[in-house]
């Protein structure tokens, strides 16, 4: 799981500097209407929604933005609807695409073209989530707490794996289990940094730094994308790859 947690890492980062920019919170803002349409405005009694805020407070959405977003829901989160995408990168790498979108034609072609503008494959569905598990991933700020008494805390809430990564603390937990997870948290008084459901690859394949910089150039154009949520994939986050995306 080393590269599923330094990807987490890099997300983390990526998503401090992304959170000056309206595009995260657009992203988030969607979340938040879809989650409000599918389970109702009331977001103690609407896990995903509650989840949705949670995750939009973390990126310091202001509140007005995030009352918004609740209040938007009735009236344009029915054009929004939840699609993925599965293909695959040069070198044979695996995507897995999350989308929200109110033009599925608009979004089928933009992911197409990325992947043909940069040497891969859009495939069909199935083709690629077989090599994926869906779990929960929790990042929660080390603060004061100890490593030790916190694994001991919350290892009986159904977590499978928690690493310390740069003074956060990653939680990963089975997708059935992630709502005790979060339940422990809460009874424990720990605000998460980030909380979702994410698609880890049983295993990752290794490429030299060249050919792995080519396949996040390709990451990062579907990350570009105003339609594009998520992007997951297998390629094995090396430390000389991590030094070169430093660069």
């Amino acid at each position: 799981m080393s590269g599923h947690s330094k990807w987490s890492t890099i997300k983390r980062k990526k998503g401090v500097a992304d959170a000056k920019r309206s595009k995260m919170f657009s992203r988030v803002s969607k979340e938040i209407q879809i989650a409000a349409r599918e389970g109702g405005p009331d977001v103690e009694m609407n896990p995903r929604l509650r989840l949705a805020v949670a995750n939009a407070k973390g990126i310091n959405m202001p509140k007005d933005n995030i009352d918004r977003a609740i209040s938007r829901a009735s009236r344009e989160a029915d054009s929004l609807q939840e699609v993925t995408f599965e293909g695959y990168a040069p070198h044979g790498i695996a995507i897995f695409i999350e989308c929200l979108t109110d033009n599925n034609n608009r979004t089928v072609s933009n992911i197409r073209a990325i992947f043909k503008k940069r040497g891969g494959s859009l495939s069909t569905n199935g083709s690629v989530a077989y090599m994926f598990d869906r779990k929960g991933v929790i990042t929660v700020p080390k603060g004061d707490l100890d490593p030790e008494d916190f694994e001991l805390e919350i290892i009986d809430a159904g977590v499978e794996e928690v690493e310390l990564e740069d003074d956060v603390f990653i939680i990963t937990a089975a997708m059935e289990d992630f709502g005790n997870v979060q339940k422990k948290l809460e009874e424990l008084g720990v605000d998460p940094e980030n909380s979702e459901l994410q698609w880890i690859p049983h295993d990752t394949t290794e490429l030299d730094p060249a050919d792995a910089l080519k396949v996040m150039k390709v990451i990062e154009d579907f990350e570009e994308d105003d339609d594009v949520q998520n992007i997951f994939h297998n390629l094995e986050l090396t430390d000389s790859l991590v030094a070169a995306m430093d660069t």
